[in-house]
């Protein structure tokens, strides 16, 4: 009913989540409502990405709030569900866009990416590069003014509309190839990756969903492309090394 299968089921009791109401002599676990109620709650959180141990220390705590956390919740969706529509529509007025049936500002391309969202793909970077770097690297952004930030997202943008207008080209091609540099250098703002790892940023970009979903955004085949392009202009400069 809850779309939650057996053996999760089995996981959040081993670990003392949550726990069935009874044991039948059949070894069937059975749920009451006060169950239901607390596995709604579960995957409320999960849905909000809370790791499994920070929703276990939540909703074990003895002034925990069953109708205070689901007014939370509520808050925390419909903020979500604001940014899913509005990206939506960016994904509705793009299609349009690359079909030729409507105009698009460089802009709208990119509605609904805001800065709260490049935090969170920040800590998504952290989880997969050095967290002192990622922890510098937002230290860094944050120390720009407010101006500043902004003339560094709309350049970057910038290189990604112009890459979408490469694409064409090919991954090989001088145009894209000096985007890239662009881009490589667009770095310099937060940090300096070295080859290694701005072909790991790149390849991030195409494999992790997250990321992959915004650039799909704005292209559904730039993700891709720009691990292409990316990895043509390693390979060139390891063997000039």
């Amino acid at each position: 009913m809850a779309g939650v299968t057996p053996r999760t089921l089995h996981h959040y009791d081993d670990i003392g989540l949550l726990k069935p109401s009874r044991i039948g002599d059949n070894g069937y676990r059975y749920y009451g409502e006060e169950a239901l109620l607390k596995l709604q709650q579960i995957l409320f959180y999960r849905e909000l990405d809370f790791p499994l141990d920070e929703i276990k220390k939540i909703m074990g705590r003895r002034d925990f709030d069953v109708l205070g956390a689901l007014q939370s919740h509520k808050d925390a969706l419909q903020k979500q569900a604001v940014r899913l529509n509005q990206l939506l529509a960016t994904v509705d007025n793009t299609i349009q866009y690359i079909k030729g049936e409507k105009n698009m500002s460089q802009k709208g391309l990119f509605k609904g990416f805001s800065e709260e969202e490049q935090e969170k793909l920040a800590q998504e970077a952290e989880q997969a590069y050095d967290p002192e770097t990622v922890r510098e690297s937002n230290r860094k952004w944050k120390a720009y003014s407010q101006e500043k930030k902004d003339a560094i997202i709309a350049e970057g943008n910038q290189i990604y509309v112009d890459m979408i207008a490469a694409m064409p080209k090919g991954a090989f091609s001088a145009e894209v190839q000096a985007l890239v540099q662009r881009w490589r250098s667009h770095m310099d703002y937060f940090w300096t990756p070295n080859l290694d790892q701005l072909l790991g940023l790149a390849s991030m970009y195409n494999d992790d969903p997250k990321f992959k979903a915004n650039f799909d955004d704005m292209h559904p085949k730039l993700a891709k492309f720009m691990c292409e392009a990316v990895t043509v202009y390693v390979n060139a400069r390891v063997k000039d090394e």
